[in-house]
Formats: C-alpha cells, structure tokens, sequence
C-alpha cells in the first residue's frame, strides 16, 4: 500500500498589499536583513518598523553625556539597545557598558543585539532588574560608580506596538500594560480595585487628563456592567463617553483615549515610584564628575527630574545641570514623530574625575 500524500507544510500569511494592518503580518519589518528595502520605506515614511525602536535624539545624549574611551557607561532603561550601541561603542576601546532591564520578554534580544557588534565578551554585562538594584549592580561592577549613566523613560516602540502586551490602543490585546508580565496586576486587573475619587486622581496626575472624574465615573460603570478585559474594549467605552459627553470625535477623542491609557500604564507599573527611587540612588551610581542623562516623555516625568537636579545643585552633589531642557530637533521630529514629547536633562557629579 502506497505511502498517504505527505501534508504540505503550513503556508505563512501572505503579506497583504503595501500597508498591512496587523503587527504580526508585519513579518518583513520584524526582518529587516532580509527586506531592507521594505524597512526603509517605514522610516521614510516616519514610522517605526514592528519590532524595533528608533532610539531618539543620540546626538544630544552622546553629546551631554561625552563618554570617553575606557569608560562605563550604563543604560538604565536598555529596551531595543539603541541608545546603549552608541555607549558601547563610545568606550571602546577598554570600556564596559552596563545595561538593565525589567522586560523579560524584550532584555535577552537587547543583549544579543549587543554582543552581535563583535566587542569582547566581557565589555557588555547585562542585568534584569528595575531601579531599586541599579546602585548595587554597580557598585558590584565597577566600584566607585559610572562615568556615564542614561535613563530614557519612554516605553520602546516595540512594546507598543505589540498588541499582546497590551500598551495600545490601535489593535486589539489583553489589558495588561506591564512592563514585566510575570509579576504585578495588569490594567485589566488595576480597574476591580479601585475608586472613582482614586481613578480620577490617576488620570489627573498621571496624564493631566482634564475630565479625571467623569471619565472615571463612566470607566468603572463599565468595568461593573462588563468587565474590561481588551484594550479594545477600554477604548470604545472611552470613545463613546467621549461623543456623547464631551462632544469629541476624531483626533481629540484620540487623544483622550491616549492620556487614559498613558495614565493607567505608569499607574500599573508604579512608574513614578520608580523613578523617585532612580534619582535618589544617582549620586551613588555616578563616579565623581559623572555624567547623568534622563529623558523623559511626561510633565509629571520631567517635573521629578528637574527637582531633584536642582536640589543636588543646591546642595553640593552636583557641579552642574542642565539650565533647561533639551529637545529633539526639527528634522528629528518629523523623521520620528514619537520624539515629539521627549525632554533631556542632566547632571554632572561634584567632585573631579
């Protein structure tokens, strides 16, 4: 008896047309060795590629942070590695690049990333943990402290986009929002727990959202009725109060919906808390005439940042800071449009290096 037809193989989802709409039949952007033609229209266009990030305003950083060859630098906040390529490369050669990461997800492509540019082995060590443990790995790593340290405190593009972690509101995903999603509540989670009053106070502080209490009222009305588990579904409820309420529709309601899912990502992730916690332990990351940089994509963000450097200024533990802050460029802004919000700012440690 002959042998039965052998199945063929599982075909992949063609590629639809030139703009699918869909992360993942974004196949050719997740491979852009192998379609660069087609990655390069995405930038062209002033977009991100699915599965990358483009890592916004180097030039300034590389400039205010001036990392020597033989150095350590730190990325505080290592995402796609972008940022953290160009230090790896701006101590070379003899210096070391620490980064950290809490996303278990995006961390080890981080690292490959890095140890893909051929740089000895032990230039580049790597480390997942939040904030709370960056003065220890330090300390453990290179005495004395840093020579440079970046923090970029906007959420990578490729967290974004991904509709499974549940950052966006384009494309419909879980609820979720954390950074890491082995520990902690998701957003989804974060809604049956809590208040009018204290939901309006997150929506206030965390995206100045101008109608905190009655978008609060009619999000957790919902939530009550029918539990909201999608990002689509926070979306509509939002979009809809929006309409029949305040009269949006369009881009502001767009825009609406952006502040209550920016709110409730930085409230998931306890990001304010956090970044307290980073810019006490900075003076003890810095060596001596170290040199921080933190961008930031929030007023509350930024607000925190320049607090505490002009309090370490006042008090001695800085030598310098930023006199204001620092924005993308024109072209930069239109190249990338996601650099729109950023704020630079940094510090250099007293004392003499």
């Amino acid at each position: 008896m002959d042998d039965p037809t052998p199945e063929k193989p599982a075909r992949r989802p063609r590629y639809r047309g030139k703009n699918p709409r869909h992360f993942g039949e974004k196949y050719k952007e997740h491979q852009p060795d192998r379609y660069a033609d087609d990655v390069a229209k995405v930038l062209e266009a002033g977009k991100t590629p699915a599965g990358t990030h483009r890592p916004i305003m180097v030039r300034e950083i590389l400039e205010v942070l001036a990392p020597r060859p033989g150095e350590v630098a730190v990325d505080a906040t290592l995402g796609h590695a972008g940022h953290a390529r160009e230090l790896l490369a701006a101590v070379q050669p003899g210096g070391r690049l620490l980064g950290v990461d809490a996303d278990p997800i995006e961390l080890p492509r981080a690292e490959a990333r890095l140890r893909s540019l051929g740089f000895p082995p032990d230039s580049v060590v790597v480390r997942r943990m939040n904030f709370a443990g960056l003065a220890q790995f330090i300390a453990a790593e290179s005495p004395g402290g840093a020579d440079v340290l970046l923090a970029d405190l906007g959420v990578s593009s490729m967290q974004i986009d991904d509709p499974g972690r549940g950052f966006t509101f384009k494309s419909d995903g879980p609820l979720d929002m954390r950074m890491n999603p082995e520990k902690g509540q998701s957003a989804a989670q974060f809604l049956s727990r809590i208040g009018v009053s204290a939901l309006a106070r997150v929506l206030a502080e965390n995206a100045d959202e101008p109608r905190a209490v009655e978008l609060s009222e009619v999000i957790l009305l919902a939530h009550v009725h029918a539990p909201l588990t999608t990002t689509r579904s926070l979306a509509d409820v939002v979009r809809t109060a929006c309409v029949r309420s305040f009269r949006q529709t369009g881009p502001n309601a767009d825009d609406t919906v952006r502040r209550v899912f920016q709110a409730l990502r930085i409230a998931v992730n306890d990001e304010f808390a956090a970044l307290d916690s980073l810019l006490r332990a900075l003076p003890a990351c810095l060596k001596p005439g170290g040199r921080v940089a933190i961008l930031s994509f929030h007023s509350g963000e930024d607000r925190r940042v320049k607090s505490a450097f002009k309090e370490g200024l006042a008090d001695g533990t800085y030598a310098s800071i930023a006199p204001e802050v620092v924005r993308a460029s024109a072209e930069e802004r239109r190249a990338n449009p996601r650099s729109t919000s950023a704020k630079l700012r940094y510090a250099v440690k007293a004392g003499s290096g």
